[in-house]
Parts: C-alpha cells; sequence; structure tokens
C-alpha cells in the first residue's frame, strides 16, 4: 500500500483484503473484484473497468463516498493492481474536491505510487466530474454543497 496523503492510501487488491487498523474506509474500484470488507470498516464498490476511460459518474459517486469518509480517518482505494483505476480515484478527489489542478494531482500520485498510470482519458473524465460537482442537482444529492 501506498500513502497519497495523510487521509489517502492507495492498495491492490490483497491489500483490500487487511488494511490494517489505521484504515476507517475502504473503496475497491474494480468492476471484476467481490470482497466482504474487515469488520468496522467503512466499504464501498464503485465498478471501474480496468484499462478504460472512467465514466464520470462512477467517478463522481466515488469522490463523494472518500469525501465523507477522510473525515473519520484514512480511506484505502484499492483495485486489482493499485496502479489504475485506484490511482485514477485518487486523482479525482484531488482534483475534484481539494481543488488540485490535474498536472498536479497526477505528479504527486506518481511521485508516491510508483508505476501508476491513470486510466486514458482521465483528464477529460475529471473535467466532466467537476461539472456534476459544481451542479445544483449533485450538490443537493450527495447531501450537500461541493466545492471543487
Amino acid at each position: 500500500m501506498h500513502v497519497i496523503t495523510d487521509s489517502i492510501l492507495v492498495g491492490n487488491i490483497d491489500d483490500a483484503s487487511g488494511p490494517g487498523h489505521r484504515v476507517h474506509g475502504l473503496l475497491l474500484a474494480a468492476e471484476e473484484y467481490h470482497i466482504t470488507p474487515p469488520a468496522g470498516v467503512a466499504y464501498e464498490r464503485i465498478p471501474l473497468k480496468e484499462f478504460s476511460v472512467a465514466d464520470p459518474l462512477l467517478l463522481h459517486q466515488a469522490v463523494v463516498w472518500i469525501r465523507k469518509r477522510v473525515a473519520d480517518g484514512r480511506v484505502m482505494v484499492c483495485c486489482r493492481a493499485g496502479m489504475g483505476r485506484s490511482v485514477s480515484v485518487v486523482i479525482a478527489y484531488l482534483c475534484g474536491i481539494e481543488g488540485m489542478p490535474y498536472a498536479e494531482a497526477v505528479a504527486l500520485v506518481k511521485a508516491r505510487r510508483p508505476g501508476a498510470v491513470p486510466l486514458p482519458g482521465l483528464e477529460e473524465s475529471i473535467r466532466e466530474l467537476q461539472r456534476l460537482l459544481a451542479s445544483p442537482q449533485a450538490a443537493s444529492s450527495s447531501g450537500g454543497a461541493l466545492s471543487a
């Protein structure tokens, strides 16, 4: 597992089964896997396809879920290898919720997760995600205003 920020980690499918006692939330960003989350860990599964363009609606669901969980402690985002879908979700969170520029978010994630390979078309998917986050319907459906 790799620490991206103080509150967000990236892991692979093996890390998902035992994220450690300091992880309070686990997001599985993999269409092909289902796991039983560890007891006491908040869990969500977002069915992203490997090597495919990320659906902005799924990214929206993922980043809103992370946003709600980081207040309680560390969140780990996992996929099969912890190099594509999981890092893409974290980049989307950094851009969409934390307001980090795309190039800066990619550089941070690549520096902290060697071998990270964002999904194809991720920058455009994040632009659409940011439009979703800014829409009044998205803010009301996610339980409050989200700032991009």
